[in-house]
């Protein structure tokens, strides 16, 4: 089976400093809000706070700060009104790029992807010119001495996976957005438990960019977008991944 889902990009980087750790927590906290507003601050009760949990645990937030932001979510402490906002566009060499963000203010928001997309040479594009180049998908990585990786393999497919492959010292399990939680448990109740899981934009097909020049506007743009708060997750269908 054959599927790439390019998890190792920008936002998901191994040995994160702390300021990046940080910044990234802030990023959750966000979304944590959000989801506890709309369905609870049980995390048993509520299955997209399980999985923001989940994620933060894989970024290395302690779990004392995880105790704090539910504490204040519960008490009502965040009053933020946060609102979802997606971007697309085109960066160079005609990669595709979809921003997701969680703003206080879309006016500023809006005003600060404009300048990032002209700053270098990229462009914003109407809601759906490049989302259809991508797939929503359940991503699960399991590290390689996990298991067997026919056990593994047999152990996601029977939990409703749908597609497998072996990545960079890695098996990467590709699901359908409803069967996420399925499959995830399925791996963790067959021993083999993730590194990372999320559910991604994943692209149908990737652009190999040539030009170095193009390669080194595509990296600073997705720096530039990552440092953002209000930026939650960059995707983009760019083969040769900046670094």
């Amino acid at each position: 089976m054959s599927g790439h889902s390019k998890w190792k990009n920008i936002m998901h980087k191994k040995g994160k400093t702390d300021a990046q750790r940080a910044k990234v927590f802030t990023k959750i906290s966000k979304e944590m809000i959000i989801v506890i507003r709309d369905g609870g601050a049980d995390p048993a009760a509520n299955s997209k706070l399980r999985d923001l949990i989940a994620k933060a645990k894989q970024n290395n937030v302690p779990n004392d700060n995880i105790e704090r932001l539910l504490k204040r979510a519960q008490e009502g402490k965040d009053s933020a009104n946060y609102e979802s906002m997606t971007y697309e566009g085109y960066g160079k060499s005609g990669v595709g790029i979809i921003v997701e963000t969680l703003t206080d203010n879309k006016n500023r928001t809006a005003g600060e992807m404009r300048h990032y997309f002209d700053k270098f040479g990229a462009g914003l594009a109407a809601p759906g010119a490049v989302s259809w180049q991508f797939d929503k998908r359940g991503v699960i990585v399991v590290p390689a001495d996990a298991g067997d990786e026919d056990d593994v393999m047999m152990a996601a497919l029977d939990a409703g996976a749908l597609d497998f492959s072996t990545e960079d010292g890695s098996y990467e399990i590709l699901t359908a957005p409803e069967d996420f939680d399925a499959v995830r448990a399925g791996l963790s109740g067959a021993g083999f438990e993730a590194e990372y899981a999320e559910i991604e934009m994943v692209p149908q097909n990737y652009i190999t960019v040539e030009s170095e020049d193009d390669v080194e506007s595509m990296r600073r743009l997705l720096e530039m977008l990552d440092d953002n708060d209000d930026v939650q997750n960059v995707y983009h269908n760019m083969e040769n991944e900046p670094e």
